[in-house]
């Protein structure tokens, strides 16, 4: 990969694992020094950085809930310290449950609408802070539940729709700063969650292959396709794009 993110500084919130953990390897790999952000696993996020600095690349990892504001302070105060200031932001870190109405709880509703969208929030106001004066890039990793739930999935699918939300209204508020917001929409990704649970391509299993079906080319994506996204959107070569909500899904519908 050529590094046409060299000298940009990134944060990737929930890095440690997963989609985040693609998008890191892959903004390090195009010259990016990465700050990979954890809430609760260090030794995945130290994995991601170590692969990170062994193929060349410069990372660190730094722990903190986004949905706490004074954690928030704390990544960009250390991402600052450490790197001298920021370019990219990727809003990543979130959480996913099931939730049937019958067994709908406040506590789950607030936890999801606190972590995807608060957190969305809180980084972004922290990040233009740092983006003030010279233009930066804010990639929200939303998803296809925004507009296409599942069953079970109606509050986090608005969790979603209130990231894509943002990602609109935010690309026009800032615009004029030159800072660009957009968003990044997958569906069921082949991550290592998903191969603990036995969930992979070419099996018996019914849900992946009904997932793979709904594909146009018929193949689900990887952490790091949507990571190779992430790099056009936070490069000059997306320097015209901004509000946008683009689909990383292999068509899915």
């Amino acid at each position: 990969m050529s590094k046409k993110l060299a000298n940009k500084v990134a944060i990737v919130t929930g890095a440690s694992k997963g989609i985040g953990a693609g998008i890191a390897k892959q903004l390090g790999a195009a010259g990016a020094s990465v700050v990979v952000n954890y809430a609760s696993s260090k030794t995945d996020a130290d994995k991601v950085v170590h692969e990170i600095t062994n193929n060349g690349g410069a990372a660190i990892a730094v722990q903190g809930d986004v949905s706490k504001s004074k954690e928030v302070t704390r990544l960009f105060e250390e991402t600052e310290k450490t790197f001298g200031g920021l370019d990219i932001l990727v809003n990543n870190a979130g959480i996913y449950w099931t939730t049937p109405l019958g067994d709908f709880t406040e506590d789950a509703y607030r936890r999801m609408f606190d972590v995807n969208v608060l957190g969305t929030l809180l980084a972004s106001q922290a990040a233009f802070k740092f983006f003030e004066g010279k233009g930066g890039s804010i990639i929200n990793i939303s998803s296809v539940a925004a507009t296409r739930p599942e069953n079970t999935l109606s509050v986090y699918g608005a969790t979603k729709a209130a990231m894509n939300l943002l990602t609109w209204s935010l690309s026009q508020e800032l615009g004029s700063k030159n800072i660009r917001v957009n968003s990044l929409i997958p569906s069921m990704i082949l991550t290592e969650g998903i191969a603990s649970l036995g969930l992979l391509p070419n099996t018996d299993n019914p849900y992946v292959n009904a997932m793979i079906t709904r594909t146009a080319l018929g193949q689900l994506a990887m952490a790091e396709d949507i990571g190779n996204a992430a790099v056009f959107l936070a490069s000059d070569e997306a320097r015209l794009v901004t509000g946008q909500e683009i689909d990383v899904t292999g068509g899915f519908k």
